[in-house]
């Protein structure tokens, strides 16, 4: 079942620029009786600018689904293109370093570093990837700025109530301006209203910044903000 809840589309200049695509992708865990289908020859395609949600119960196929196009693991069979890189024909490095520039990732928990301060995770991504300068200094205020957590550029973790960490993670994710977002049921911590606020600033920032989006949830009452809604039942999307 596919339900469309809004009728905003990618622009014609970004489509197909930064387009997740999985065609006929199945991912089978374990060895002969112990085998499990997570993924049952699953077509999805995101384009640019597009929030996707994938709502279905727990074990039905939900994180195999952001796994695999995330490049965190390998399919079984089919193909997972992100920003037109065939991602299962690359090597385990090669995929690390497309998964590095091209996917951003917001986690269930929040994931923070608890040393650092929301300023500090920010930069930290291009840090390590030698990219640290004003341009990323900038853009990093103007993220924060996004996402509401400017009063809290110089707090730590522990100092954030669980939507600040949550807005700090998703500015995190978009820290390296990813072709792809992937979030992981990120209300599972939230009350009702801060459910919904969360998942508006997500349809916000994909559609500002042209993300192509997958949000993985079991909860069905916040998906207003989407502009489609699939369904996965047994490792199949509907």
């Amino acid at each position: 079942m596919t339900t469309s809840v809004s009728d905003r589309q990618a622009t014609p200049e970004t489509a197909g620029s930064g387009e997740l695509r999985l065609d006929d992708v199945s991912l089978t865990l374990g060895d002969g009786d112990a085998a499990v289908t997570a993924l049952d020859h699953v077509d999805l395609s995101v384009a640019p600018g597009e929030f996707v949600a994938v709502v279905g119960p727990s074990g039905s196929g939900k994180s195999s689904l952001l796994a695999v196009a995330g490049g965190l693991q390998r399919p079984t069979s089919g193909t997972v293109r992100v920003a037109g890189a065939e991602l299962t024909g690359l090597s385990d490095k090669q995929r690390t370093a497309a998964r590095r520039h091209h996917v951003g990732f917001v986690f269930q928990q929040s994931n923070l570093l608890a040393s650092l301060t929301v300023l500090e995770q920010l930069l930290l991504p291009l840090h390590i990837d030698g990219r640290l300068d004003t341009a990323a200094r900038t853009r990093a205020a103007e993220l924060i700025d996004a996402v509401g957590l400017t009063h809290r550029t110089a707090s730590r973790p522990h100092q954030l109530s669980g939507g600040e960490r949550q807005r700090a993670g998703l500015a995190r994710a978009l820290m390296t301006s990813p072709a792809v977002l992937l979030v992981d049921e990120p209300t599972s911590a939230l009350d009702r209203v801060r459910s919904a606020e969360a998942v508006r600033l997500i349809a916000e920032q994909t559609h500002e910044r042209g993300t192509a989006t997958v949000m993985v949830t079991h909860e069905t009452a916040i998906m207003d903000a989407a502009d489609r809604v699939h369904e996965m039942v047994d490792g199949r999307l509907s």
